[in-house]
Formats: structure tokens, C-alpha cells, sequence
């Protein structure tokens, strides 16, 4: 259980906090659409700052149970400070607070054409989303006033560093790749531990990427070129291992947070795929792939365009999905409540 100081502040029955929730290939997503304290800062990152240091507890009361899980995944649309984004946001979670969310932003895509934050345009509607890495373009399909499959591109995405060669505690060596795609992944084929992202256990593939993230902290200093709030070690993303046939699809699973799973394929995940892909000549520009995630969802995913982030080579990613609605909520803490303000049993 989070502690939570009595001087903290949770929403009551009369002023609850209003949310939307939606999934992604599976994936959910809780965007908060009201009932939320005033997030201060005069750009994306010190709104990140001011929620972290000042209003986490409402990102444990959103996220954990009894109102979440250890799996939930959260918006919390906020004010832009870039001048062409329609809006910005702040992705929540069960550790804290990321700086892209691929699968984000194909839900919220169709969430601003269909709660007219942005006024339709048919046959492609273009939301320009403010993240925390970024100003992320997104292009909603509108057919009779109704949106449909979402694509987004995404910031600029590179190869970090490849074929490091690292040990897992029990002194096993392996390989990855470190790619970027609005966050830092390690990429690394499961068929290296004796693992099958299509058969093995969930649990078996979270152990080995929880390892794998450890290993790389302690060997890699990651750096980005925008900003040093970038500079971090998303998660690990174990793959099938078929980077080269483009007519199939390739099978991942991806561990972010605090072992969390993602449902999807992961968008920011899929971004650095392709960057990685593309920068060991695997795929070609406007070779399009599917991407399949361990529930058996499919994004789609091409190289864009080339172009540089720093001293990197990098690419532009389009990716691409469907989003559902799955309900609406009204949260508030009963008084009285401890244990209600959150907790976690994993």
C-alpha cells in the first residue's frame, strides 16, 4: 500500500475523477477526462515533474487496485506547450510516468475525432499529440463522421547501440540491440534462452526481460540527444527472432515499468524495431510489416522517412491500429478508506 500522507487530496463522491477507458490491440488505456487538479509547468516535462513529485498518489488511485491492476495504463490529457499540437499528455502507469506510448496514441486518435477535441475531417482527420518525447502525428480514418483505424508517426527513432553482448545473474551470455522509439528498449531474441514468444509462459518471458534490463543498466549509459529525461531503460522487448522475412509476421512481447505486459505490440516498441531493423539493413523504406503481439493483436509498422536525431541515424516510423471503447467510470475515495487509496499485491 502507497504511503499516503492524511495531507494528500482524493477526489470524493461529489467531485469524483471522470474517466474513458479504451483498449488497443488489447491493451488498456484510461484517459482521464475530468475531475483532475490543475497540472502546472511551462513545457510537457516539467507537467511530467509536477505530477510525479506533487500528485502521484492520484496516479496510484488511478492505476492500482481496487479501481486498476498491476497492468493498467493511464492518460491525463493536459495543456500543450508546443503551438501545433491540438493537445498534450502525460502516460501513466504502474511504476510511473513514460515518455511515448505508441498504443496511446492510436486510442486517443480516435478519442479526440469522436469527442471532438478536433473537428472531423474526412477521409483522414491529423491530431497532433504532445508527449513527453515529442510532438507525434496522428492520422484517424473518418468515414460518415465516425473514426476508424489510427496510424501515427512517430518521433524520431534510432539504433542506440547493437549486438552488445551481456550475462544474465546465473552467468549466461546473450545478445541485444538498444534501440529507441520514443523510449529505450532492449531487443533480444527469445530462441537465446530456450524460450518461445508463442508458447512459453508469460511468466518465464517477464523473469528473462527483467534480467535483461538489469544486465544492460549495468553495463549501458544510455543518452539522449533532446534531453536527459529521455535517458532511460524503458523495458526489454523479447522477439521471435524473425527480423528478415518481411511477407510474416513477427511475433513480440514487451516488459516496460515495473514488469508490466504489454497486450499490444507495443507502438513506441514496434518504432524501435523498425529503427533497429532499418539501421542493420533488415527492411527497407516503405516496406511494410505486421507485428504481432502475445495476445494474437497486429499492428502494422514501415520505415516513413530517414532522417537524424543528434549524432544518430534515425527514421521515422508509421504505425498503425484499431482501438476500442470498453467503458466509463466516476472514482472516488469513500471516507474513511486506506486501503482504497491503492495498492498493489504484485
Amino acid at each position: 500500500m502507497p504511503d499516503c500522507p492524511e495531507t494528500l487530496v482524493f477526489p470524493g463522491q461529489r467531485n469524483p475523477i471522470d474517466v474513458i477507458d479504451m483498449h488497443t490491440g488489447g491493451e488498456p488505456l484510461r484517459i482521464v477526462t475530468g475531475g483532475f487538479p490543475p497540472v502546472l509547468g511551462e513545457n510537457i516535462l516539467a507537467k511530467r515533474r509536477y505530477v510525479r513529485e506533487r500528485l502521484d498518489h492520484l496516479r496510484q488511485f488511478l492505476m492500482f487496485e481496487p479501481r486498476g491492476h498491476a497492468d493498467m495504463y493511464g492518460a491525463l490529457l493536459v495543456e500543450p506547450s508546443l503551438q501545433d499540437a491540438d493537445f498534450a499528455v502525460l502516460f501513466i502507469h504502474n511504476e510511473g510516468y513514460s515518455t511515448m506510448c505508441g498504443h496511446a496514441m492510436i486510442a486517443l486518435g480516435r478519442y479526440a475525432v469522436d469527442y471532438k477535441l478536433v473537428k472531423a475531417v474526412e477521409p483522414v482527420t491529423v491530431v497532433n499529440i504532445e508527449c513527453p518525447c515529442g510532438l507525434v502525428r496522428t492520422e484517424v480514418n473518418v468515414t460518415n463522421g465516425r473514426a476508424g483505424r489510427v496510424s501515427f508517426s512517430s518521433v524520431p527513432s534510432f539504433l542506440f547501440g547493437r549486438d552488445y553482448h551481456l550475462k544474465l545473474a546465473n552467468g549466461q551470455t546473450f545478445t541485444c540491440d538498444i534501440a529507441y522509439g520514443g523510449a529505450f528498449y532492449a531487443l533480444a531474441d527469445a530462441n537465446q534462452f530456450n524460450l518461445s514468444v508463442r508458447q512459453s509462459s508469460i511468466r518465464d518471458m517477464v523473469d528473462i526481460a527483467e534480467q535483461i534490463c538489469t544486465a544492460a543498466n549495468e553495463v549501458v549509459t544510455l543518452y539522449h540527444p533532446d534531453h536527459n529525461d529521455l535517458a532511460f531503460l524503458y523495458g526489454a522487448i523479447l522477439t521471435d527472432g524473425n527480423d528478415t522475412d518481411i511477407h510474416t509476421a513477427t511475433r513480440n512481447i514487451c516488459v516496460f515499468a515495473q514488469n508490466q505486459v504489454d497486450r499490444s505490440p507495443t507502438g513506441s516498441g514496434v518504432s524501435a524495431r523498425l529503427a533497429a531493423q532499418f539501421a542493420k539493413g533488415q527492411i527497407a523504406q516503405h516496406q511494410p510489416r505486421l507485428f504481432e503481439s502475445v495476445v494474437g493483436s497486429q499492428f502494422t509498422g514501415e520505415v516513413k522517412a530517414i532522417t537524424r536525431c543528434g549524432a544518430f541515424d534515425a527514421i521515422i516510423a508509421r504505425v498503425g491500429g484499431i482501438a476500442h471503447y470498453s467503458g466509463q467510470s466516476w472514482f472516488w475515495l469513500d471516507e474513511g478508506d486506506v486501503i482504497g487509496q491503492g495498492f498493489r499485491v504484485r
